[in-house]
């Protein structure tokens, strides 16, 4: 991850509902978008959720009756699919990333050298999971959805106690999709003054405005699903952005990283001819004569501004005019005595 650039990663998640050939597409597309990297999700059902997990809601609405465990059997993706994504990922140069959600998945990522490990909010408070990922000493990008401060707390806290400081925190809110009224962008900023670590955001709302103001307000991350078509089975789908969408929402980010600016409060290169044209001088209101005594009501203010600028005109009054004056001719200081 680039310091002066925002690192956007598109959340494939299990969009791909278990082919090979369409986790590969979800690839392309997010290389046409301009994604930094490309996220899936590794686990073992048996490992994740007991046989009798019921749905969340939002999962029940977008696949229906069953539990989580037959719905996540189909979304696996298998030893041999990791690999062939990752390398797939690195010839198409954009980086493969994936949440690990059981210890066996950390390890089969780990194996694959994955450069940087993303926790999704579901183990915040699973401390000795988040344990087991910080004592491999990579970069962690922690997602804090559901979660109080105290929480995140704890979870910064036992990464930190591994030894393991480079740490990113992802506000976000989980829920399929999220409404705005409950999105509380204003959240990241305080996680960002409460642990002085990076901050981002992790959007499941249905738009693109609240990741590009969570760029504004200093997010340094933002992750958002995709998928290739909303009307696709499975349960993130409908939460998700078409190819078209992801490709807007990172061309407005990468717009609105660039007038971020510095912060120094100047007239920039590209306003000088401008402030020329626009800013006023000092002119003659009516023709002066010369040795009349300047005085205010013989004096206006008009474009352009490459004269002497209106708040020296203390410098001019009660002075003699060394010569004669026309009405609009520019004043300097070395027109009177």
């Amino acid at each position: 991850m680039k310091e002066d650039k925002v690192f956007i990663i598109a959340e494939a998640g299990v969009n791909h509902n278990g082919d090979i050939d369409l986790a590969k597409k979800l690839v392309d597309a997010a290389i046409d978008a301009g994604a930094d990297a490309v996220k899936f999700q590794s686990f073992k059902a048996e490992k994740l959720v007991t046989v009798n997990a019921q749905k969340a809601d939002y999962q029940k609405n977008n696949t229906g009756n069953g539990n989580q465990y037959e719905m996540l059997k189909k979304l696996e993706l298998s030893y041999e699919q990791h690999v062939i994504l990752k390398r797939y990922c690195e010839d198409k140069n954009i980086l493969f990333l994936s949440t690990p959600f059981d210890f066996e998945s950390v390890d089969l990522l780990e194996g694959l050298n994955i450069k940087i490990y993303k926790i999704s909010s579901s183990d915040l408070n699973n401390l000795p999971f988040l344990r087991y990922i910080a004592k491999l000493n990579k970069p962690m990008i922690v997602s804090t959805g559901m979660a109080t401060l105290g929480e995140v707390e704890s979870a910064v806290g036992a990464i930190k106690a591994c030894g393991n400081n480079n740490i990113s925190l992802l506000h976000c809110t989980t829920n399929y999709p999220t409404s705005y009224e409950d999105v509380n962008l204003k959240a990241m900023v305080t996680m960002a003054e409460a642990f002085k670590l990076s901050v981002g955001y992790s959007d499941h709302t249905l738009g693109i405005e609240v990741p590009i103001a969570a760029v504004a307000m200093g997010a340094r991350i933002i992750e958002k699903h995709f998928t290739l078509d909303k009307g696709m089975g499975g349960p993130d789908h409908r939460a998700s952005l078409e190819p078209h969408e992801l490709k807007h929402m990172i061309s407005s980010i990468r717009n609105v990283e660039k007038s971020m600016g510095d912060g120094i409060k100047k007239c920039s290169k590209s306003e000088e001819n401008t402030k020329i044209a626009a800013r006023k001088s000092i002119v003659a209101k009516v023709d002066i004569e010369e040795g009349q005594l300047i005085t205010e009501d013989l004096l206006t203010f008009k474009r352009p501004g490459s004269g002497l600028k209106p708040e020296y005109i203390g410098i001019l009054l009660g002075k003699k005019a060394k010569r004669k004056m026309t009405a609009d001719q520019l004043i300097d200081i070395i027109d009177i005595e």
